[in-house]
């Protein structure tokens, strides 16, 4: 919603105030989509996605650079759960964890490393992404409209950055990950999936939620009776058919040679991928 001045943003001291109007609806955790959901769905994406954003803002927008941010993050928490002592009982809980996940963990690390480096090597084209389309953050509302929202991270990535999402796991109910992408398919269109992109950012999006959990956890005594639920958010990426299973076996790059990957199409439905 615009300002008084007609702007799109406000400045309060080093921030910017964005005010949406109000959506009432329930998300995607809560309600399943529909199949009509999920075509318009893909078709809200591949708009995004193709966008021509302005030059003047196109400029101010982040760039993905495959940082090693998370991954550093990581392989620091577990280098500290192994010689520091925690009262807190989550705390405790989680440094236990991680102990027992230690080599998984490190695997996960290794392959989003080798990863991020294949694409810095090959610099694939940078569109406008979400960055954090999992199923909290689309609403649907009593009059069955769908919406996506939590707008405040946009990046310039590749288009996998937020396809990754689609049948990764990532909290949407009533479809198994197959007919998810087949569903979101119908919408967005016949494109073609780079698969060493999607397999780095579904490995780097749980290192990422693992770094995040820890920093609140380890670091913090914030959230209350949260923490326990930090805590099953984590420790359920290690659930048979959860993300970290789904990450592995849609990983197609361990195969091929990294340098000479090809871009595997992504097939409408009825049509199998080659």
């Amino acid at each position: 919603m615009t300002t008084k001045s007609g702007q799109l943003w406000a400045n309060l001291d080093a921030f910017k105030l964005i005010l949406y109007p109000f959506v009432e609806g329930r998300d995607g955790y809560k309600v399943d989509l529909s199949d009509h959901h999920w075509g318009d769905f893909g078709t809200a994406f591949k708009k995004i996605h193709t966008a021509a954003v302005p030059p003047a803002l196109i400029s101010r927008i982040q760039r993905e650079t495959y940082s090693p941010q998370w991954r550093e993050s990581v392989q620091t928490f577990l280098a500290r759960v192994e010689d520091d002592v925690f009262d807190d009982p989550v705390a405790v809980k989680l440094a236990a964890f991680l102990k027992a996940k230690r080599d998984e963990i490190l695997d996960l690390v290794g392959c989003a490393e080798r990863l991020a480096l294949a694409l810095h090597a090959r610099s694939p084209e940078l569109v406008l992404c979400h960055s954090d389309i999992h199923a909290g953050n689309i609403l649907i509302d009593a009059n069955g409209a769908l919406y996506i929202v939590d707008w405040d991270n946009p990046i310039l990535a590749p288009k996998e950055r937020d396809l990754m999402f689609i049948g990764g796991g990532q909290g949407f109910a009533g479809h198994t990950a197959q007919e998810e992408e087949t569903l979101f398919y119908r919408g967005y269109g016949q494109t073609q999936i780079d698969p060493i992109a999607l397999a780095y950012y579904r490995y780097e999006r749980i290192i990422q939620d693992i770094a995040i959990y820890c920093e609140q956890i380890f670091l913090t005594n914030e959230g209350g009776e949260d923490r326990e639920q930090s805590l099953r958010y984590l420790t359920s990426n290690f659930l048979p058919n959860n993300t970290i299973e789904i990450a592995y076996k849609s990983d197609k790059t361990d195969f091929l040679p990294i340098s000479l990957s090809p871009l595997r199409p992504l097939a409408m439905r009825g049509t199998p991928a080659p």
